[in-house]
């Protein structure tokens, strides 16, 4: 059976990777106190998957009959993409949480590169066996999988035209075993998953073959790998009380620096290499399959804002007042607006050049985008709601003193909260909305797929106007299409 246990997923980091973490090397990453909480969230996910009211939705069988991840199967149908919504939303039920980088969202990196295979096996046929190859054996070997993209950001005037080699990841050698490679990515989860799907971002691919060559390479590399070093920022939750910090001690994810100081990639590990046009299609592709569980995640964040707002508000009876209906009102439109663009999505998905079903890209993109531009005022909407009790609130050990409990009973006591339930709502609402962890949440979720601007253009460009030309110039009573002119 390919489904690995939580158990066996721990023990798979132990292969003597280099991680780094405030001012030490980590010796025992799944009991170090930054990353032991994601990772028991990591192995919690692995063991669902043998629970008999989880199987059916967790689960699929490829036609040998092999029992795989139902987030590693690719979707060929719509009811395909449906099972992987109901993947992600029963994982995330179960969790009682939102993470982002399990795998199931980065897996669609490698599926966007499939549907390029009849192009790439025309390149070298090597890179399409490869591909196929990985796919497979992700979904087979339960493999924690990961994706690589983002770079250290240095002199962009050079960085866009392949000048600065010392910090883009570039091939520095070839040989019979594989590429060696030189360079340094960001990945979140990198330090505790297997491996990861590495590839280019910053570069300037019309600049010509002999200056982007060395930079236009992508491929597997294990997290293990002799050579590659984690290094990663500290985390946000590691001292915090976990009654008084309830999300931030139990789903922070940690950021990597990926330094690759000569690091071999073995040649059955190279998905391409030395090929401007993979590198270029691979950026315009990247995630028309990992956008959705993306989105997904964010749809589910919104839920815990309205959650949130309607639980405060009816504590203190004021979902009688207009104004207060009206601010809910806003938050059920955001969440419901994300809704609509997934379940559309979904209810027009394309099929894909590699005969994949994916899901309507203008819908999805466009999805992302809703939900990314409206974050913040809904967070500020669900702080209004909350009131500044949010900001003013003892910690639950100061609550729950003795010598103060009366107090604490007259003035944070309403109705049928207790003051200890009441405290544990305004903790989750503060971690939520106003913590160190909050804010890095909306930072790392307006930039964890690409940056604005990016996701702008792919809305640009995965939507056809041509419909809206020709309704147009036929009300207009213009001429027939023309040919563009060019200056």
């Amino acid at each position: 059976m390919a489904l690995r246990t939580g158990k066996e997923y721990r023990e798979s980091l132990n292969d003597g990777r280099e991680v780094y973490i405030d001012g030490e090397r980590v010796t025992n990453i799944t009991e170090h106190p930054a990353f032991k909480p994601i990772i028991d969230v990591k192995s919690r996910m692995y063991d669902m998957a043998f629970e008999p009211q989880y199987k059916d939705k967790l689960t699929a069988t490829l036609e040998d009959g092999e029992v795989v991840s139902r987030a590693y199967k690719p979707p060929t149908t719509k009811e395909d993409l449906k099972a992987i919504r109901t993947h992600v939303e029963t994982v995330l039920d179960d969790l009682g949480g939102v993470v982002y980088r399990v795998g199931d969202e980065t897996i669609g990196e490698m599926w966007s590169l499939y549907d390029a295979k009849d192009r790439l096996n025309e390149i070298d046929p090597t890179y399409a066996r490869n591909i196929n190859y990985h796919i497979d054996r992700i979904a087979r070997e339960d493999i924690f999988h990961v994706s690589a993209n983002t770079d250290p950001k240095g002199d962009r005037s050079k960085l866009f035209s392949g000048k600065d080699g010392g910090t883009l990841l570039h091939v520095v050698e070839e040989n019979d075993k594989g590429i060696v490679v030189t360079g340094a990515k960001f990945e979140t989860a990198a330090a505790y998953a297997n491996q990861a799907f590495v590839k280019p971002t910053i570069l300037d691919w019309a600049a010509g073959a002999d200056s982007m060559a060395p930079f236009a390479c992508g491929f597997i590399a294990n997290m293990g790998a002799p050579g590659l070093k984690h290094i990663c920022r500290s985390s946000l939750g590691t001292t915090n009380n976990k009654t008084d910090y309830p999300i931030s001690t139990k789903f922070q994810e940690i950021d990597t620096l990926l330094v690759f100081d000569n690091v071999l990639i073995p040649w059955e590990n190279v998905l391409f290499h030395r090929s401007l046009e993979s590198a270029a299609y691979i950026r315009a592709t990247v995630h028309r399959y990992s956008a959705f569980n993306y989105t997904l995640r964010l749809l589910r964040r919104a839920d815990y804002l309205l959650g949130t707002a309607l639980l405060n508000v009816e504590q203190t009876g004021l979902t009688q007042l207009q104004a207060v209906k009206e601010k809910i009102s806003q938050l059920i439109n955001y969440r419901e607006g994300i809704n609509a663009h997934l379940t559309a999505a979904v209810a027009e998905a394309e099929v894909s050049a590699g005969g994949l079903m994916m899901p309507n890209q203008s819908l999805l993109y466009t999805g992302r985008v809703f939900a990314l531009e409206n974050f913040p005022a809904m967070a500020h909407l669900t702080r209004e709601l909350v009131g500044g009790q949010l900001a003013v609130s003892p910690d639950s050990d100061t609550m729950a003193d003795p010598a103060i409990q009366k107090y604490m009973d007259k003035y944070y006591s309403v109705g049928q909260w207790t003051p200890e339930e009441r405290g544990k709502l305004l903790y989750f609402a503060r971690d939520l909305l106003n913590s160190s962890y909050a804010g890095h949440l909306t930072t790392f979720e307006l930039f964890a797929q690409s940056p604005p601007f990016a996701q702008q253009m792919a809305v640009f460009n995965n939507f056809d106007a041509e419909k809206q030309r020709e309704l147009v110039r036929k009300a207009a009573d213009l001429q027939p299409k023309k040919s563009a002119v060019t200056v």
